[in-house]
């Protein structure tokens, strides 16, 4: 504990990883029970008094959960989110929180309670979100494991642009809540980041695992997730998904370093080829319009209703709050009708390969004054959200996907690669990471320069 609070005493204000702090001496007297419970023959878990910051976006008994919104700035609940529950359960010491974007919207982690968390490889980029907090504190060593939660990539795109791995599991593999809705919303879902695929492996084995609560939890076994990931790779079949025949823009570098890391899985043993699902990516795009518009409206539609609390909500909020005002039943229905036409086209590639990969982002970290990028690749975005369409694929299908470090461009900024398994191949998908990690060790062979400088 206390190498951890000295680490984060040094490098937390300069990126804004983590908030909600906990007093040291607080954190400190529970590290002494700890250590009394292990002399005395005695521990809860393998977490057994490891310090652990929880996403802002996940309810803690006793601790503020704000959501990153002024609106929620001094709520303390007085439960613990499912997956929270699990690592006090496990032996935790909850010593914060990591900072994430009002109400996760977004992947530029800033908000008016605690203003801009920035990159581990340079404070002044963005640290990418909603778990950017999460992924820059892993990366400075401020936390051992961090907790996450991913929607639209993000549990990915910050492990990408910080140089660590973040695991989006199946749909249902972590229990998500507790919450007032607990059959609809099935396109966030909670996950583990790491600075190793093992460390990401054991967390996932605690968080993961069935809850009466949310009926549409997985019952699988999940102390697999705590077993070796050792695999042969030889004649294993990959398919490459590329920006989908160009469909998708992509900054200067991003495909480069992309397809230079094929031949790492080449040098597994796998047979990597490209490929393209039979499906129009601009029809899975207003497909997650109208789904993201739907479940946004239905969480912070209360507080657009109210005049003054809407002033307090962010441009982005309000925005999707109102695209889902003028949503019909109709639309809803086809559009879920779209999203399960898009699962059976990924479910075809699966008959050809064992498993998929696609770049984690489509942009390199930018200006963290930026609120999101304009323009990427020379072409104009027209939402907050669309320089990250490139994520959006697997979370559609419900599909486990696991953004794994790739290399630096010549700025010296990191990217990440996606390998996305079937349906359920949570532990497949592990494997193949470990087994790629094990090869290319990118996040021991580059740590933050600051780390370095130490």
């Amino acid at each position: 504990m206390q190498v951890y609070l000295a680490q984060i005493e040094r490098f937390n204000p300069q990126v804004n990883a983590l908030v909600s702090l906990r007093p040291a001496e607080e954190l400190l007297a529970e590290a002494d029970t700890c250590d009394r419970q292990l002399h005395q023959g005695q521990s809860r878990g393998w977490m057994h008094g490891m310090p652990q910051a929880i996403k802002d976006l996940a309810a803690t008994a006793g601790l503020p959960t704000t959501m990153g919104s002024p609106l929620f700035a001094g709520q303390v609940p007085q439960h613990d989110a499912f997956s929270v529950a699990r690592v006090r359960d496990c032996g935790a010491i909850i010593i914060g929180k990591t900072n994430v974007p009002e109400f996760g919207l977004g992947s530029q982690t800033y908000n008016r309670v605690f203003g801009t968390t920035t990159n581990a490889y340079d404070p002044s980029l963005i640290a990418g979100g909603s778990s950017g907090g999460a992924a820059v504190a892993l990366a400075l060593r401020m936390l051992p494991v961090a907790d996450g939660s991913d929607m639209m990539g993000s549990l990915r795109n910050p492990a990408a642009f910080n140089n660590v791995f973040g695991f989006r599991p199946s749909r249902g593999r972590v229990p998500f809540g507790p919450g007032p809705e607990v059959f609809v919303q099935q396109l966030a879902t909670e996950g583990p980041m790491g600075r190793t695929v093992t460390d990401v492996a054991r967390l996932l084995g605690t968080q993961a695992g069935y809850d009466p609560r949310a009926p549409l939890s997985l019952t699988q076994n999940s102390e697999v997730f705590h077993q070796s990931l050792q695999r042969d790779f030889s004649d294993v079949r990959l398919g490459w998904l590329g920006d989908y025949n160009g469909y998708l823009p992509m900054d200067p570098g991003v495909m480069n370093l992309c397809e230079s890391a094929l031949q790492d899985f080449a040098t597994l043993g796998c047979k990597v080829e490209a490929c393209q699902p039979d499906f129009s990516m601009e029809r899975l795009w207003q497909t997650w319009l109208v789904h993201r518009h739907w479940l946004v409206q239905g969480s912070l539609g209360g507080l657009y209703a109210d005049p003054q609390k809407r002033e307090q909500l962010k441009p982005e909020a309000q925005w999707e709050v109102e695209g889902g005002l003028h949503l019909t039943a109709a639309d809803v229905y086809q559009a879920s009708v779209s999203r399960s036409e898009w699962y059976r086209a990924m479910n075809e590639l699966f008959e050809r390969y064992d498993f998929l990969l696609l770049p984690t982002a489509q942009v390199f970290p930018f200006d963290a004054q930026t609120p999101w990028p304009r323009v990427v690749g020379g072409q104009g975005m027209d939402t907050y959200h669309r320089w990250m369409e490139v994520v959006i694929g697997p979370t559609l299908a419900g599909l486990p996907s696991m953004s794994v470090p790739v290399g630096f461009n010549p700025a010296g900024l990191p990217m990440g690669l996606q390998i996305i398994g079937p349906a359920q191949a949570d532990r497949a998908v592990l494997q193949l990471a470990y087994a790629h990690e094990q090869l290319t060790q990118w996040v021991k062979r580059r740590p933050p320069g600051c780390l370095q400088d130490a």
